[in-house]
């Protein structure tokens, strides 16, 4: 057995509750508001999500919202399978509702290919860590995805409209950029979407940029479930409505599989 699988198999024994705070945009609201809790249900472990939502919000505009006390953000919040929503919310506020155990940062999808744009994450990583009231809170990456292949939205122009490019962009920006500020660990969701796209064809996104409902979300959540429980998604009998049982096994493939490719070295990874 490898260390890996040891690592897994000892963290699947233990259920566990989390707090999991996403501070995103719509990109994050597909991720984690839906389909994530059940799944982890599922493996035994209880999650308390959250999420700070700005449409379309960039590390920039959540630092200035954040300095400001801005009172921006939509503030979704899941609670034993239970969405509520509060509008009007700043985003100390929102840091400071639960002890959150985990806190995701991410980057506006046009920009997140774009290392030119994270000039500021240093500063939002440092004032969000200052707020938080769980001294063990672990603060993490939400890889996103490419667009669709045949998207035409200006937001594409700036990766010549090729999902490749861009895929291959967000990667290496993550490794030149944004893990040496201190984001060690991510969830690599925008690989997964990849994977699955190889496995089912474009059928990931429901615009051109956000995730299709529901398969491309359930790829989004068996992602996140995998990461934060440590236990494979792969053979889990939950799964929305609409998704047919070839979907299902896909998709779980797929975030599986973007799992354990964080796990390979980094030239590897950016060689697919």
């Amino acid at each position: 057995m490898t260390v890996l699988a040891a690592l897994l198999v000892a963290v699947a024994a233990e259920a566990r509750q989390m707090r999991v705070l996403a501070i995103g945009n719509s990109f994050s609201m597909d991720a984690v508001e839906q389909y994530l809790w059940q799944l982890a249900a599922e493996q035994g472990d209880t999650l308390i999500i959250g999420n700070a939502y700005i449409g379309g919000c960039s590390i920039d505009r959540h630092l200035n919202s954040l300095l400001d006390d801005l009172p921006d953000y939509q503030y979704n919040k899941v609670v034993d399978g239970v969405k509520t929503s509060r509008d009007s919310v700043d985003l100390t506020t929102v840091i400071a509702d639960e002890p959150w155990d985990i806190i995701s940062l991410q980057q506006a999808s046009p920009y997140s290919g774009k290392p030119e744009s994270y000039g500021n994450l240093w500063m939002l990583r440092v004032l969000v860590t200052e707020q938080a009231t769980n001294p063990e809170m672990k603060l993490i990456w939400h890889l996103t995805w490419a667009y669709a292949a045949d998207f035409k939205g200006g937001q594409f122009a700036g990766y010549g409209y090729d999902q490749k490019r861009m895929y291959h962009d967000i990667l290496t920006t993550y490794f030149s950029t944004v893990k040496p500020e201190g984001f060690d660990r991510y969830v690599p969701v925008g690989i997964a979407v990849q994977y699955a796209r190889a496995r089912v064809g474009e059928q990931l996104n429901r615009d051109g940029l956000h995730l299709s409902i529901p398969f491309g979300r359930y790829v989004a959540a068996c992602t996140w479930c995998e990461f934060l429980t440590g236990k494979s998604v792969v053979g889990l009998k939950y799964a929305p409505s609409g998704i047919n049982v070839a979907d299902v096994k896909a998709a779980q493939l797929a975030a599986h599989e973007a799992i354990l490719a964080t796990f390979w070295p980094t030239d590897r990874l950016l060689a697919q």
